[in-house]
């Protein structure tokens, strides 16, 4: 239960360091996190493309994560997979 409760805080510190903007053209949102290269949502409200962003950062991490690609830390929080040995 402790990864879970580790894996929340993660996310919920990393969508605190969200930074959005509106799209003139519609009056849409658009939100990133800074270090999460190509992460981004847009919603037609600030909530719902903070709720889009949320998900979309948990899909993200789940398939960096069983590519076992680098994931940024957030706030001293390393997801990042250590090497495991086999146990013989």
């Amino acid at each position: 239960m402790e990864d879970c409760a580790l894996l929340s805080e993660y996310i919920r510190l990393a969508i605190e360091m969200a930074r959005y903007e509106i799209i003139e053209e519609d009056k849409s949102y658009f939100g990133e996190i800074p270090g999460f290269d190509g992460l981004w949502a847009s919603g037609k409200t600030l909530e719902e493309c903070r709720k889009e962003l949320q998900e979309t950062l948990e899909d993200w991490l789940l398939i960096s994560l069983r590519l076992n690609k680098p994931v940024p830390s957030v706030n001293g929080i390393d997801l990042s997979i250590k090497d495991v040995k086999e146990i013989a």
